[in-house]
Order: structure tokens, then sequence, then C-alpha cells
């Protein structure tokens, strides 16, 4: 069964002001869909029809360079919508997460302080990550183009938490070159609530 371009979870001005209507709308009906038409493609010429995204991501080395960045930018992109919403969605961070966002960082603003260095940082284009790492520790993370902390070519792997895409074209409209402006932005828009399932499903 052929992959399918998922819906955008919200309305396309629900990030208001920080991610305005037309960006949103390009960003997703024309970037996504062509990752996901692409991957399609891809997966019929690498033999893995039936395979889910996950399994094809944690086996990456062994597909093409197609695959690679189709199936990165497919899931990556899935991820990212959810992993924002609007204000009457957004919550805070559980407990459970909170506490362990103060052991490892020494708190929410040291975190985002250290994720928006990383995501400023990222030579071209790319991605931020928040993680819980292979010792059960929360970490950030950077990877370039549409890789992603669940492939194994990354140098850290780990289960992602919340992401940011820092390719230009998912801030340039509003944000020009301004990449840490944007980053400074986006944390307005994060939805807490399923950054903290995120947690809870990847350390029960």
């Amino acid at each position: 069964m052929a992959f399918e371009l998922p819906p955008l979870p919200y309305a396309y001005d629900a990030l208001e002001p920080t991610i305005d209507k037309e960006t949103m709308t390009f960003h997703h009906d024309k970037h996504h869909a062509a990752y996901t038409a692409k991957l399609n493609e891809g997966v019929e010429k690498d033999g893995l029809s039936g395979k889910s995204i996950e399994e094809i991501l944690a086996n990456i080395s062994s597909a093409s360079a197609m695959v690679r960045n189709n199936g990165g930018g497919y899931w990556n992109h899935d991820f990212f919508w959810k992993t924002m919403a609007p204000a009457a969605d957004r919550g805070q961070p559980s407990a459970e997460l909170q506490a362990a966002i103060d052991r490892d960082f020494g708190g929410l603003d040291k975190l985002k302080e250290e994720f928006n260095t990383k995501g400023a940082g990222q030579f071209g284009s790319g991605w931020a990550w928040l993680i819980v790492d292979e010792a059960g520790k929360l970490a950030i993370t950077s990877t370039p183009n549409q890789d992603n902390p669940l492939m194994d070519v990354v140098d850290k792997k780990g289960t992602p938490l919340l992401g940011n895409d820092v390719w230009e074209h998912a801030y340039y409209l509003t944000y020009k070159n301004d990449r840490p402006g944007y980053l400074k932005a986006w944390w307005d828009v994060v939805n807490w609530n399923t950054v903290s399932q995120r947690f809870a499903d990847a350390t029960a």
C-alpha cells in the first residue's frame, strides 16, 4: 500500500503569527506532498513495498538515496506538524518530562538555549531534535538534510520527542535569513501535550 500525505492537523493559519499561512500551505501541500510522491516511487524501485516507514528508516543504510531523502522528508514532516499546535492545545511539559528536563539540562530555558544553538549551527538544511537517547536520557542533536535520529546512519540515535525544521522553506517568508529568530519564536507553538506523551511512550 502506498504512503499517503497525512493531512495537516489544524488550519493553515492556526500557528500565526509564529508561522504564516502561506508558509504552512506551501510547506505541507507542496514540499511534504513531493516527499510523499518520491518516497512511493523509491520504495517501489527498492522493493520495499509493504514495510512501514519506521522499518525503512531503521535500515536506511541499505536503501537508495532517493528513499533516504524522501523517506526522511515524509516522516519528519508528519512528526513536525504534530509537534506544533494552536494555542488551546499546547499545554505544558508533564511533571515527568519536566523532571527529566531539569535532570538533564538544568531547566527548560537551558534546554531551549541548547536546542536553538544546535539548530542555528546546523550547516545548510537540516533539523534540530530533542530525543530520548539509547541510555534513556534526554539529548539534543541535529541532522543534515532529511535525516533523523531513527536512522541507522546518524551519529546519535534515539527516539525523537520534538524536532524543528531548519530548512529555509520552513521560515523564510516571515524570518528571511534570521534562522535564530525563527528558532526562538518557534517555542511559542510547541505542542507540549504531544511531546509529553511521546516521552511517556519512549520511557514506558
